[in-house]
């Protein structure tokens, strides 16, 4: 038998993500299929795996810091790290991590690992449950990391933590309803309250509680019971709170059997947590008839409702937030606002996306803004019986892009576009979500960024355990996507296509030009903050004051080698007199050599280069 985490510490925490995660991503489909609640569209499962996805690698970049200061070197990349993003379906194990030891000689604090778990999932939070899920990480961080004499390492700590999340979870809905993820919630925390003994028995205890309150919840909300589902965020939560069981025992515990309801049958009999309820004829593509109760107490329509849900994270004093939450209760409904400490996450379906980021606004300073239409096939408005059925696409591009023009250009093209903000990577979740999208038998995958490439290849596995074949390009910048995408023919065996589009990729060099943020060391000597930076192929290779300037030199130096062709992708904030120098300047010193000018919109550089 494996050594296992007898208390509460920073380890503990660690492997407690990681087992939640490979938890979630099995269950992934299997929950989006059962999401009837409040919004029958499909996502819950996904919404909770980003969420703990974030979390998780909130809580490894904590233990990397912590390596790198002990040790005096950087953390380990690659097959000996776990950066929170390879627990996928299908994975028998965390990358990098026996998860199941969940130990370490010496680590971070316990404060430090989930203060950094709940400020991730906060910041990463997905949809109505994933939001609440934040919520209640933070409320467990509240009790573990809290100072004071007592210690919260032990089964007592973890009892009072589990009661201050089910709390401070109710507490962030502004209309809670019985058989949702809340009532689980609380269930779990009444079960473990009368637990004693050390974390495990109170982790069982919590578990077992949970999954009694899951079976229960179609006999407390009529749509779920109409759909003979259970609730899909409380699926998520009993899976998340098996991990935790696993954490202190080195086992998932066995799924033990559920009632069946009269005319139902269990589906998900390979889930490592519990059985659920779905109709032997249908599931969720069928309408759920009559009108049912959302999350916030709010009637669920099958036919109009609320035409967005808007999310964003917000920066604001709690008096504002006070003031917002009754704003947006008046605009919509399954408002959810979670966070503290002038940090918060809000969640809200609204007919008038504007006045929901309006009334963030005068709050205080609202970002990363996620709008979502429910469109006129969604379930949210029409009913999931009315959606056709799609027949799948031979073949199709999914590609990363750092901006609005290029996911333009990308989707003009064809592709499939994942919009990467900046400072805002995607996580692999977002790129299987994408290649369900393109709803195609292959796929060609476009990174277009170096530091994605285990993002992309986690992606990729997952998407070849759900049948899609997938090619992954290792594009490291848009302009070898572009270049891709130039030699793309849909026509050609799938290999061949391949190969010309990795070839296509590969003999374009490229560079960008952008701001330096802070004094640093760079392979063209020091720069100071504000400088203009040349990195040709990702290393520094000019340091100027003028943008202009910096990205001739640039481009001097990567047309010395050769080319027959530039692109120029141009940020917002790139001068607007740029691109007709650079052209001129091509033309006067390479013949025979073309531009093409971009406009790539907020893509974090000021501009991007290709030479082919």
């Amino acid at each position: 038998m494996p050594q296992v985490p007898q208390r509460l510490d920073a380890s503990a925490v660690r492997a407690w993500c990681g087992f939640a995660l490979r938890a979630l991503g099995r269950a992934r489909e299997e929950i989006d299929a059962i999401n009837v609640y409040p919004v029958a569209d499909g996502d819950t499962g996904t919404n909770l795996y980003l969420t703990v996805e974030s979390a998780t690698a909130a809580v490894e970049a904590v233990f990397a810091g912590h390596a790198a200061l002990a040790g005096g070197k950087e953390a380990p990349d690659g097959p000996e790290a776990f950066d929170g993003r390879e627990a996928l379906d299908g994975h028998e194990a965390v990358a990098g991590q026996d998860v199941s030891l969940g130990r370490a000689p010496e680590g971070p604090a316990l404060a430090d690992a989930v203060h950094a778990m709940a400020h991730g999932a906060l910041i990463g939070a997905r949809g109505n449950s994933g939001t609440i899920l934040a919520q209640l990480l933070r409320g467990m961080a509240q009790v573990l990391a809290a100072d004071s004499d007592a210690t919260h390492t032990d089964g007592q700590g973890l009892r009072l933590a589990l009661r201050r999340a089910a709390d401070s979870a109710r507490q962030a809905v502004v209309h809670p309803v019985e058989g949702t993820v809340l009532t689980v919630a609380s269930a779990a925390a009444d079960a473990a309250s009368g637990a004693e003994g050390d974390c495990e028995a109170v982790a069982r205890a919590a578990y077992e509680g949970a999954r009694a309150a899951l079976a229960a919840t179609p006999g407390q909300l009529a749509v779920l019971e109409r759909a003979g589902v259970v609730d899909a965020g409380g699926r998520g939560l009993v899976a998340v709170l098996g991990a935790l069981v696993e954490t202190f025992t080195g086992e998932a515990p066995a799924a033990a059997a559920v009632p069946v309801l009269a005319g139902h049958a269990r589906v998900g009999a390979g889930s490592d947590t519990t059985q659920l309820y779905a109709r032997v004829d249908a599931t969720v593509t069928e309408p759920l008839g009559e009108v049912g109760e959302c999350a916030d107490g709010t009637p669920a329509l099958d036919e109009g409702g609320p035409a967005f849900e808007v999310i964003y994270l917000l920066e604001a004093e709690d008096a504002a937030v006070a003031r917002l939450r009754d704003r947006l209760d008046a605009l919509g409904d399954s408002l959810v606002v979670v966070g503290g400490d002038g940090l918060w996450n809000v969640h809200v379906h609204v007919d008038d996306a504007g006045a929901a980021v309006e009334a963030g606004v005068e709050a205080g300073r609202p970002y990363r803004i996620r709008i979502t239409h429910f469109g006129l096939d969604d379930a949210h408005t029409t009913g999931a019986g009315s959606r056709p059925v799609r027949e799948r696409v031979e073949r199709a591009i999914v590609a990363v892009v750092p901006g609005e023009g290029l996911a333009g250009l990308y989707t003009e093209a064809g592709a499939t576009t994942v919009l990467a903000r900046p400072g805002e990577p995607p996580a692999s979740g977002e790129l299987v979500e994408a290649v369900r999208r393109a709803h195609a038998r292959e796929v060609v995958l476009l990174p277009n960024d170096a530091e994605l490439r285990h993002t992309a290849a986690a992606a990729a596995e997952q998407a070849r355990t759900e049948g899609v074949r997938v090619a992954l390009i290792p594009t490291r910048s848009a302009v070898q996507g572009i270049a891709a995408l130039a030699v793309h023919e849909p026509g050609r065996r799938f290999d061949e296509d391949v190969v010309a589009m990795t070839s296509a990729a590969g003999a374009t060099r490229y560079a960008e030009v952008e701001v330096a943020e802070r004094q640093s060391w760079t392979m063209a000597g020091i720069c100071q903050a504000g400088d203009i930076l040349g990195l040709i192929e990702g290393d520094v290779a000019v340091i100027g004051s003028d943008v202009t300037a910096t990205a001739e030199a640039v481009l001097n130096r990567m047309l010395a080698a050769g080319g027959e062709m530039v692109t120029l992708v141009l940020g917002d904030e790139a001068p607007d007199t740029i691109a007709a120098h650079l052209e001129s300047r091509v033309r006067e010193s390479y013949l025979a050599v073309d531009t093409v000018v971009y406009r790539g919109g907020r893509q974090g550089a000021l501009l991007l280069i290709g030479v082919e």
